[in-house]
């Protein structure tokens, strides 16, 4: 493996991981927030990549857990078996990809990131003793987020493959879905549950349909759903008609706000955005 320099991190990610063999197990250790993100995409973003074994703190996994797109991207990696991931001490005091040939040492500066290597093979077989024995007392991390092929695979199938496009569109709108948890009324954020909430009404959608859906593939909760529905519903974004079946309760049919629904499916974020600021003010 050679040193090289990239213009940002998931590009020397992808660099440094093309030149590594697929015989065997690469370690990637020590990783902060946003370096972890980088070696996400830089492995979903490689036709043909090694396996990766990913020790980071506790910190770093929650901070990927509540990024659906990170998150998702994660789970499909896993399902895989390309990514490995653990929770581990943070015992690595610095970013290093650790081949079975080489170890690169990852520096980056505002504008480019450099992949410093060496193959010296006692250091190497020193490294790769030093990355196992903290994998083996790593402990696992449960994502508790479902593969994103499996839920636009499934969402095209049980559901409608114009849903599931629009959903498409609109995650790729949003830069993150991340959330602190902490969601109000007048948040303008959107999350992966309100995004398909609002792809569902945009083609008039029953909720009780969605939010099963939803909950079967392992997005979110029926209960969830039901909470992100009624926040929606008092950001002005959508309503619900009834819809009368034989036995039981009637249903409800999601419809998008009059000002949202000729809006094309990737505008949708930023046009919610807007009404959701003219609701508060």
């Amino acid at each position: 493996m050679a040193s090289h320099i990239a213009p940002t991190t998931t590009d020397i990610f992808q660099t440094l991981l093309a030149d590594a063999s697929a015989s065997s197990d690469v370690f990637a250790v020590g990783l902060t927030e946003e370096p972890a993100a980088a070696l996400v995409n830089a492995l979903a973003g490689l036709d043909d990549p090694p396996t990766v074994r990913l020790p980071v703190t506790e910190t770093v996994a929650k901070w990927l857990r509540r990024d659906f797109h990170l998150a998702s991207t994660a789970a499909d990696l896993l399902a895989a078996e390309t990514l490995s991931l653990r929770v581990a001490d943070g015992s690595f005091a610095n970013q290093m990809v650790v081949t079975a040939d080489a170890v690169a040492s990852i520096l980056s500066t505002d504008e480019q990131t450099a992949g410093q290597a060496t193959d010296d093979p006692e250091f190497v077989d020193s490294m790769r003793e030093r990355c196992s024995e903290a994998w083996e007392t790593a402990e696992p991390f449960d994502l508790r987020t479902p593969p994103r092929s499996r839920v636009y695979e499934t969402l095209s199938d049980e559901i409608d493959p114009a849903v599931e496009a629009d959903y498409q569109a609109m995650l790729d709108a949003v830069e993150t879905t991340r959330s602190n948890g902490y969601r109000t009324t007048d948040d303008d954020r959107f999350d992966e549950v309100e995004l398909v909430l609002l792809a569902g009404a945009k083609h008039e959608l029953q909720h009780y349909d969605l939010s099963r859906w939803g909950e079967d593939v392992g997005l979110a909760s029926k209960a969830t759903f039901s909470r992100t529905k009624n926040r929606l519903e008092d950001q002005g974004l959508l309503t619900t008609e009834k819809v009368p079946i034989d036995i039981g309760r009637p249903r409800q049919r999601l419809v998008l706000d009059d000002r949202l629904r000729n809006v094309e499916a990737g505008d949708l974020p930023e046009a919610g955005r807007d009404v959701i600021e003219s609701t508060v003010e």
